[in-house]
């Protein structure tokens, strides 16, 4: 008797709620042409960065190889000679890379702490007021173009250098002014990528420090930065890969010249500022300048290659993943 009333009221109530007579939804998936035309070209735009990317390795593999074909050019003088004029078949290349390096280790010496110290107190001390304030401020140097930084090293920074330390030690063009103004201009990059990843640790490791006693400064450095290791990491890598792939700073302010120095104060030439200024004359094709240009630039895109798979294997081996 008790099941009869029990399956009566049941009917009542599915009737209640106009599912009787109604027929069974299907649980098949519907078709969607919106979501499958979007996707497919999502797909179409991954495909032709990959198809992009291997179509410039492969222009840069060939024309370089015909660099390394010439019967005056051994791989053995490009890579461990200290004079580049292909003009007069010398072809060491580390002129090019030391003034590159000297460049990027300069800017990160200024972009590194002060994005970092920047970082911290958008994410640890800035309130909302401030933090909407100051970060349109930050982006605004990142879209200054990279001419005006060049030519703001050359009639500021280096007069600056000047006036310090003498013009008899500071050259008129010099690859520490450009490294410095660099550092301007990426360190809006390195402050946003670690801002972003401190914000992404858990409020919950904050307020964990707070109930031990730690001090604000104590969680920001000690709790919050280890826990944001990956991504400050990520953020370094990419800072000096856009370091060294900068262009039209130290063509402006560095120099026109090859010049194997360690010395910042002295003029010497980039990789790139050496692609700008060599492109930018009179260049038969097949020459040994020519081809010279394409081994420069497959020798930069290898730089940047393992700078990005040392900051793939860092995010991966100090990735923190919390609930």
């Amino acid at each position: 008797m008790s099941n009869s009333i029990g399956v009566a009221t049941s009917r009542e109530t599915v009737r209640a709620i106009g599912l009787v007579g109604q027929p069974a939804r299907s649980l098949t998936r519907r078709p969607r042409p919106g979501e499958a035309l979007i996707r497919g070209f999502l797909a179409l735009c991954a495909a032709i960065s990959i198809f992009t990317t291997i179509g410039i390795v492969v222009v840069l593999g060939r024309e370089a190889l015909l660099f390394f074909s010439k019967p005056e050019v051994t791989l053995r003088e490009f890579l461990f000679t200290t004079h580049w004029q292909p003009a007069v078949g010398q072809f060491g290349i580390w002129p090019l890379v030391t003034a590159t390096l000297l460049t990027s280790t300069i800017a990160m010496a200024v972009a590194l702490p002060l994005g970092l110290a920047v970082a911290i107190y958008l994410s640890e001390y800035a309130s909302a007021r401030a933090r909407n304030t100051l970060k349109p401020i930050m982006e605004v140097l990142a879209g200054i173009p990279t001419v005006v930084y060049g030519y703001f090293a050359l009639t500021f920074m280096t007069p600056l250098l000047r006036s310090i330390f003498g013009p008899n030690v500071v050259e008129v063009y010099n690859t520490a002014s450009a490294g410095l103004v660099m550092g301007i201009l990426i360190l809006p990059l390195i402050s946003s990528m670690s801002e972003d990843a401190l914000s992404a640790v858990p409020r919950s490791l904050r307020e964990a420090a707070y109930g031990l006693g730690a001090t604000r400064l104590e969680v920001a450095l000690k709790v919050v930065v280890p826990a944001a290791l990956s991504g400050l990491a990520a953020a370094v890598i990419v800072g000096v890969s856009r370091a060294i792939g900068e262009t039209m700073i130290v063509a402006i302010a560095a120099g026109a010249g090859p010049n194997f120095t360690l010395n910042p104060f002295k003029a010497a030439e980039t990789m790139t500022g050496h692609i700008v200024r060599i492109s930018g004359g009179d260049l038969s094709y097949d020459s040994l300048d020519y081809d010279s240009l394409f081994a420069i630039g497959l020798l930069l895109f290898l730089m940047t290659l393992v700078l990005n798979l040392i900051s793939q294997r860092i995010v991966r081996r100090y990735r923190e993943v919390y609930e």
